[in-house]
């Protein structure tokens, strides 16, 4: 692949709206796409083939971006004596067994190993998720009648 249809690809790429491109040709694979601010290629020569290793593609130089150590966000460590109760399967969430039946735990109730927290619907079966630890239910994390996926996080537990 030669240089100057690579430079032809980027600026198409560059006056299209497209987000994606791959083509591969004579054992060479060229991946480009578009991030916020940002473009990516990737070329991969199939070891079949022989391909000439190409010229670095000159793009735009973009304005150096400021990094300093506390501009990442980090999710504040859960405490140690903090439990999350997670879905075992995908399916409907429910805080209760009927509509109009009380919720099986509210926050601030205590539970033990085994205690009823909630239902998870999945094909019509009616799953109850029980605790498998003793503690306070501190949150829920789930809205009564909402899709869950699997191992997704219902209850924060308090242990003790």
């Amino acid at each position: 692949m030669e240089i100057e249809y690579l430079k032809q690809l980027m600026q198409l790429f560059d006056q299209s709206s497209a987000t994606e491109l791959s083509i591969e040709e004579e054992g060479t694979k060229v991946h480009i796409s578009r991030q916020p601010a940002q473009q990516t290629v990737h070329m991969v020569a199939a070891p079949a083939a022989p391909v000439h290793a190409p010229q670095p593609v000159q793009q735009q130089q973009q304005p150096p971006i400021a990094h300093t150590p506390n501009a990442e966000v980090i999710p504040p460590a859960p405490a140690a004596n903090l439990h999350i109760i997670h879905s075992p399967i995908v399916g409907t969430f429910y805080r209760a067994s009927a509509p109009e039946a009380p919720p099986f735990v509210k926050v601030g109730d205590k539970v033990n190993v085994g205690s009823p927290l909630c239902i998870v619907e999945a094909m019509k079966l009616m799953n109850e998720i029980e605790s498998d630890v003793a503690g306070t239910v501190v949150r829920c994390l789930v809205d009564n009648a909402k899709p869950v996926e699997y191992n997704q996080p219902l209850f924060e537990i308090q242990i003790g």
